[in-house]
Parts: C-alpha cells; sequence; structure tokens
C-alpha cells in the first residue's frame, strides 16, 4: 500500500516536471511557425518589389508640367518640366566641389558597395538621441537611383528598390563614373540642375573656375535646394557652407585653417538669374510652396510629374495685397537692383491658419521677406506682455504710474519724452507708452510675456547664451534676431480665434497625375491662451485703431491691431485683425538704412487699411464674440475703482473678467476737484497767459525700441536652453467653443 501511495507520488512529480516541457515545445513550436509567416511574407514582399523596380535604363514617363491652384480651384501657375542642365566631365569638376559632396553626402562613398550599413546605422542612432546627422543614412548611390529612376514617396518598398538599384548601379560602372552622373543630375534649385547649371546660375562661371568657398556653398544646397539657395536666403545658405567645410576638415580633405580663411570669403552672387523663375502671379507665395514641395517629393516630382498642387491663397486677396503693397515708397536702388525701403504683407485666416495672401517683397527678387526677414518688431511686440499682466491678475482698469524710473542705469522714456502720471492698462496700450510697459514687465516677470509669445507661435527668441531676450528691453520689442511677419501675423491671429492658435499652412491637397492623393491638410489647433483674457486684450487693441496709435488703419467696422517702430526708424509695422481676417505689415530696408522719420501709424497701417477694406468686403459685418464671464462695470480713470456718481465726469464703463471687478468706491474725483479748484484760481492771478496758457496733448505716437538695459545676473548665469516655465496661475487651457 505504501509502495503504490509512493509510485503516484512519483507519477504526479513526473506529470508536473513534464508539462512545462510540453508548453515549451508548443511555444518553440509556435514561435517557429510565426517567424516563418513573416519571413515568407516579407521574402513574398521582397520579392514583389524587386519584380516591380524599373531596370537601370529606367521606365521614365514623359514630363509633364505641375499647376498650382488658390482655394477656389483658379490656376495660379504652371510649374514647367524643362530642365536647365549642362552635363560635364568629371575632370572638369573641381576635386573640391567632389571632396565637399562626398564629406557632406556619403563620407565612406569609396569603401561602400552601394550601401552603407554603418551610414545607415549612424543615421540612425542620431534620430534616436536627436543629435541630428550632417551625412544622411542614404549613399551617394542611392540617391543617384532615386533621383534618375524612382518616385520620392516615403515608403519601405521604394526604399529596397533603391538599395537593389544602388547594388546594380554600383556593379556596372565605377566610383568615378557614379559620381560624375551623380554631380550632373542632382537639382540646385532656381531650375537648375546638374553643377555646371549651378555654377552658372548663382555664381556666373563655369564649374572648373569655382574656389573652395563656391564649391562649400553649392555642396550645401541640394538639402533644401530652395531654402540653402544663397539667392533665396544667403544667411542660411553660409550657415550650411560653414556646415560642409566642417565636414570637410572632419575628413581630411581640407585644415581648419583653410575652412576658417574660406568662410570669411565674401561671395559674389549671380543675382540677376534670380529674376527668371519667378512666377507673375503671387510670386513669393508660389515660390514658398514649392520650396515646401521639392523639400518632401524632390524636384523631379515637381517639375516632371505634373502634380496637381491645392493652396490656401485667396486670388482676390492677393491681387488686393499687391495692389496695397504699391504704397511703399522708393528711395534708392540698391546694387543688387533693389528698390529700397522693402515690405511683406501676409494675411490668414485665424481659425484654419490658411495663408490666403503673401507678398514677400517688390517682386523682383527671391528673398521672401514675409516668412525669412526676422526684423525687430518694436511696439508690435507689447501685447505679450499686456497679455501676461491680464493673465497675473490685473485688468484693463488698473493703474500704472507713467513716471520716470530708473533699472540698473537704464531709464526707459516715452516716445514723445513725456511722462503722464497715472494711466490704466488700456490707455498705456492705446498710446503705446514705454515707461509703464516697462514696469508690467518687471512686475509680471519678462519670462512670462515670453512664454505667452511663444505659445502664441513665435519661434524666434533667445532664451540662453549671453545675449537673449530675457531682459526688460524685450517688452519693446527689443529682440536679439527679431520675428518675421508670418508669425507675428499667426500670434495675433490667436487673440482673433479665441484663445486658439491655428497653425499656419499654405498647402491644402497635392494630386499626382493618376488622381492619387499624396497629402491632404487637416487645420491643427491648439487653445494657448484664455479665452477671456485673449477678449479682453482684443478689446484694448480695438481702441488702437480708434482713438491711439493706429487711427489710419480704422476700416469703419470692429478690428484690433498694433503698431511698432523701431528705435531710429528702422522697421515699421502695422498687425491687425477682424473676427476673420489678420494680416501683418512691414517695411524696412534690407540691409541697413533709415525710414526717415515713418512710424508704424503711418505707412504700414495705410497699407493695411487698403488691404483689409477690400478683402473683408464681401464679409459679413461682425464683432468680436464676447464669452460668457465677462462684466461690465464702471469705474474712475484716475484710480480704476467704482464710480456711482452718473454726473461724474472722469467715469467710463469697463469690461472684467467676472470676479476681477473692483469693489471699493473711488475717492479720486473729490480730490482731483480740489486740484482743478487750484489751478482755476492760478489762472485768474496771471493774466498774462504763462501760467495759464493752454498745452497741447503729445502726438499719438508708439514707443521706439531702446538699447537693452545691462541684464540681470540671474539671467546672465542662467544658461538655459529650455523654454521659459509655464507661469504660476495659468488658468487651464480652454476649449474651443
Amino acid at each position: 500500500m505504501y509502495d503504490d501511495e509512493a509510485n503516484n507520488k512519483n507519477k504526479n512529480k513526473k506529470n508536473q516536471r513534464s508539462s512545462p516541457k510540453f508548453f515549451s515545445k508548443l511555444t518553440v513550436i509556435a514561435i517557429i511557425v510565426f517567424i516563418v509567416i513573416i519571413a515568407g511574407a516579407g521574402i513574398g514582399f521582397l520579392t514583389a518589389s524587386i519584380q516591380t523596380m524599373p531596370g537601370l535604363k529606367g521606365d521614365i514617363r514623359p514630363a509633364a508640367s505641375s499647376q498650382v491652384f488658390d482655394i477656389h480651384g483658379k490656376p495660379i501657375a504652371t510649374i514647367h518640366s524643362a530642365e536647365n542642365r549642362l552635363p560635364v566631365s568629371i575632370n572638369k569638376i573641381p576635386k573640391d566641389l567632389q571632396n565637399a559632396f562626398i564629406a557632406t553626402e556619403d563620407a565612406r562613398f569609396y569603401q561602400h558597395i552601394g550601401v552603407d550599413p554603418k551610414g545607415i546605422l549612424r543615421a540612425v542612432w542620431a534620430n534616436i538621441t536627436n543629435r541630428g546627422v550632417s551625412e544622411g543614412g542614404s549613399t551617394i548611390t542611392q540617391q543617384l537611383a532615386k533621383n534618375a529612376l524612382l518616385t520620392q514617396e516615403q515608403t519601405i518598398k521604394r526604399k529596397i528598390q533603391e538599395a537593389f538599384l544602388a547594388l546594380q548601379i554600383e556593379q556596372q560602372y565605377t566610383k568615378t563614373e557614379i559620381l560624375e552622373m551623380y554631380l550632373n543630375h542632382i537639382y540646385f534649385g532656381q531650375g537648375a540642375y546638374g553643377v555646371q547649371s549651378a555654377a552658372q546660375v548663382y555664381f556666373g562661371k563655369n564649374v572648373e573656375d569655382l574656389t573652395l568657398a563656391e564649391c562649400a556653398m553649392l555642396a550645401g544646397i541640394p538639402k533644401s535646394p530652395n531654402y540653402y539657395s544663397p539667392l533665396n536666403n544667403l544667411k542660411a545658405a553660409t550657415e550650411r557652407q560653414a556646415t560642409v567645410l566642417e565636414q570637410m576638415v572632419k575628413y581630411g580633405y581640407i585644415d581648419n585653417a583653410t575652412a576658417a580663411k574660406t568662410q570669411k570669403e565674401k561671395l559674389v552672387l549671380n543675382s540677376h538669374a534670380a529674376q527668371n523663375n519667378m512666377s507673375d502671379t503671387a510670386p513669393y507665395f508660389v515660390d514658398y510652396v514649392l520650396q515646401q514641395l521639392i523639400d518632401k517629393y524632390g524636384a523631379n516630382a515637381v517639375y516632371k510629374d505634373g502634380l496637381k498642387i491645392y493652396t490656401t491663397l485667396d486670388l482676390d486677396m492677393q491681387t488686393a495685397a499687391e495692389a496695397a503693397m504699391k504704397q511703399l515708397p522708393t528711395v534708392r536702388t540698391d546694387s543688387n537692383g533693389i528698390q529700397q525701403p522693402q515690405g511683406a504683407l501676409v494675411a490668414l485666416d485665424p481659425h484654419t491658419g490658411y495663408i490666403k495672401a503673401m507678398v514677400g517683397g517688390r517682386g523682383n527678387d527671391q528673398f521672401n521677406r514675409a516668412i525669412m526677414a526676422e526684423r525687430q518688431p518694436g511696439s508690435a511686440f507689447k501685447p505679450f506682455v499686456y497679455l501676461a499682466a491680464i493673465e497675473s491678475g490685473m485688468t484693463t482698469s488698473t493703474i500704472i504710474e507713467d513716471s520716470p524710473i530708473t533699472f540698473n542705469n537704464w531709464s526707459p522714456s516715452n516716445y514723445d519724452g513725456d511722462f503722464r502720471g497715472k494711466v490704466s492698462l488700456r490707455t498705456a496700450l492705446e498710446q503705446s507708452l514705454n515707461v509703464p510697459t516697462v514696469k508690467l514687465a518687471n512686475q509680471v516677470g519678462i519670462d512670462k510675456a515670453l512664454y505667452y509669445a511663444q505659445q502664441m507661435g513665435i519661434s524666434t527668441l533667445v532664451l540662453n547664451g549671453g545675449t537673449n531676450d530675457r531682459n526688460l528691453a524685450a517688452s519693446l520689442g527689443g529682440l536679439t534676431r527679431g520675428v518675421t511677419p508670418l508669425e507675428i501675423a499667426s500670434a495675433y491671429g490667436v487673440l482673433a480665434n479665441q484663445g486658439v492658435r491655428a497653425t499656419p499652412v499654405a498647402i491644402i491637397k497635392v494630386v499626382d497625375r493618376t488622381g492619387k492623393v499624396l497629402e491632404e491638410y487637416t487645420p491643427q489647433e491648439k487653445a494657448v491662451i484664455n479665452e477671456k483674457s485673449a477678449y479682453l486684450l482684443t478689446d484694448i487693441l480695438k481702441g488702437v485703431l480708434l482713438r491711439g496709435t493706429g487711427t489710419a488703419a480704422n476700416i469703419g467696422r470692429p478690428a484690433a491691431g498694433k503698431t511698432g517702430t523701431t528705435n531710429d526708424y528702422k522697421d515699421a509695422w502695422f498687425v491687425g485683425y477682424t473676427p476673420d481676417l489678420v494680416a501683418a505689415v512691414w517695411m524696412g530696408n534690407d540691409n541697413d538704412g533709415y525710414l526717415n522719420g515713418i512710424t508704424g501709424g503711418a505707412t504700414p497701417a495705410r497699407i493695411w487699411h487698403s488691404f483689409m477694406a477690400k478683402a473683408v468686403d464681401g464679409m459679413p459685418v461682425r464683432d468680436f464674440p464676447r464669452p460668457g464671464g465677462i462684466v461690465s462695470a464702471t469705474v474712475s480713470t484716475q484710480d480704476g475703482l467704482l464710480v456711482t456718481d452718473p454726473n461724474n465726469k472722469d467715469a467710463k464703463s469697463e469690461i472684467f473678467i467676472e470676479g476681477t471687478q473692483p469693489n471699493k468706491q473711488s475717492t479720486a474725483t473729490e480730490n482731483l476737484q480740489d486740484k482743478d479748484k487750484t489751478k482755476e484760481a492760478e489762472k485768474d492771478k496771471d493774466k498774462t497767459g504763462n501760467s495759464g496758457e493752454a498745452t497741447t496733448e503729445a502726438p499719438h505716437s508708439e514707443g521706439k525700441t531702446l538699447p537693452p538695459p545691462p541684464k540681470q545676473d540671474s539671467a546672465d548665469k542662467s544658461g538655459s536652453a529650455t523654454l521659459p516655465p509655464v507661469p504660476e496661475g495659468l488658468p487651464e487651457k480652454p476649449k474651443k467653443n
């Protein structure tokens, strides 16, 4: 009996040990089956990709021009497929240019077999660590295969085909032949294909005559041909040139001394070539669209694949914008034949972010000032300070002392040099007073104003380093880099859209020649400020057009805006909006130069008026929607407190976020009456009119950008590269109604 029990126990233990083994075997079998299935599917996909891959001779379809349409389907431009290509032998291409491309695009060109696993891993690791990489994961051979024989679509199938074609190319051609084909095929922007055409377009010379500096400039362009074109964006092109030279040093093609010397060389550009490829209609906007498309799909797709590009532009508004910009005066013509001062206008739908009109300059060059020019905003930056004050619990009737003050040996002053004593937030912003603005920024903290500026779309602020924007001069628009017209228009659009930011966009849909939709845009919106605060600030900015510095912009319907004039009249702005359209107008000289006394309330305001009057003509007249939680109260203009006497001449109705309205009775009226009696008595004593002479109120004009005050130690030592923290007490992001 005991033997049977012992046997049963042994059997149970054996079963317990064998059961896990059984399940382990099942697991292994299942994994093997799964791997076989996946491998089979992968091999099938790989086989299909290879079978549908074009041969080396190519299966090139006839080139077709692409078309650009406005938001109503009206044609704007036709992008012709003709190529400006002048092939040259490798013997005529300078070694410096060859080395520049190899160092920048494919450092292991002479070692790999067409595909470079090390390069791919390096690019992947750079993306994972978010460090960026100077050379891409694709080899020069892969790029040649892609550009010559394949589409630019970002699919696994295309990458597989690209890799196999690269392997075939390496089998059939020498490295020298591959490099020659690549350099004669690559697109450089401005309609130029290949290094010879690029040399002529950009420098007016043959490729064999290029200097090292010119070679480095050309080698940097193909990464983003329109953006890095020195004729479009010399600053970006120069920065890219420096990167190419650094890569050449890294891989031993030149030494540090040569790179430093080369980077200092001033290049002479063939600026006349820039005029050859401009569209007749909305040229800057069309170029802006093409830049995005070429970066995404490649030049071949744009110039040869017959794309239909549906954009956000409204041709009627564009016509109005171009007509309004003709009011720009011409003071001189610079050495490049460009009229000065220049200007820009950009208009957006604040609800969708759609760019409805864009003028990037006089129309005879390709530097798009609407998106590329970073200019000092002057007083057009002040609304961010006042928004920070409202978000900190202040009200439109909060009183600030407009009186002398000094911050670390810096004494800000108003435009006219006068001080007005006690003023409300509303009056200070309407009249664009500098001293109250600086005092507000000091009280609420400049970081809070910078935070809201960034939330609303300003991306050019400098927050760290020895020179940065975290100082009180920023409150008057004295910034390290400045702002672009597109970004400041978008930021003001947040106020028009009840605190919701809509990302600016130019392209709605792209369709290929077969009717396949390659991309379709869905408006991207994000609530970034409290809708009540947005409404209060808008209500103040309405006063700028009615009785402040921007009366020349009044279009006879509800609208809000702000003027801006920088130090010594180098930049003049007007940025304004209705409930359904926002527009920014900038004018200034491309290089150092002055506007001879022109302020934002003059020419820019008149240009804005001319454009907006036509642009909104067919839109219903409506006011900015008033959110819930806004209340009214009668307050004294002297101290911002409650007034109950209906006959009080210093009383006015003001709006508040519910809960912030004053609850104390004003006593300022009695004090003011005593002062008035004293003044009357003094007038009676002085019959000569000296002390009783009527004074003229100072003209309405916005403040100039002043030299920055010494930075505070806390700002200098912070060294923080992060964004300013969310200010304390920031209300929860509102939802759009």
